[in-house]
């Protein structure tokens, strides 16, 4: 099964940005659709970004519309979430996710936790004002 490895969390002030980046440890997942979700502890994981499988449709939650942008590199095999006019409630752990199984459109972006079934360990943000 594929494994997810994520890169690029730290530490920022607020009004900052950041990209964090996200691989398979092996294999490829240019077929699955992609996307992230943050926590923090004592709360329950929080939709953030989605990519359809080819990357033309996208989703975002209510909260960060406007200042991230996920984006996926199929030839690199690495999905992207670009995180600009960061806020301290940005600050969580981000993970990365995929959905390993059969699709039946390209073109959907899933965002419900429910339809990932493949996670990353996270990589930690933190947003000082």
């Amino acid at each position: 099964q594929v494994q997810l490895v994520e890169s690029g969390g730290g530490s920022v002030q607020a009004g900052g940005s950041l990209r964090l980046s996200c691989a398979p440890s092996e294999g490829t997942f240019t077929s699955y659709p992609m996307a992230w979700f943050r926590q923090n502890p004592g709360k329950e994981r929080e939709f953030v970004a989605a990519s359809s499988q080819n990357g033309e449709s996208t989703s975002y939650g209510n909260s960060v519309q406007g200042r991230f942008t996920i984006s996926r590199d199929n030839a690199k095999n690495t999905v992207y979430l670009l995180m600009n006019n960061l806020k301290s409630d940005d600050t969580a752990v981000y993970f990365c996710a995929a959905r390993a199984t059969p699709i039946t459109s390209p073109h959907h972006a899933y965002t419900g936790i429910v339809s990932y079934n493949t996670w990353g360990q996270g990589t930690q943000v933190t947003v000082s004002s």
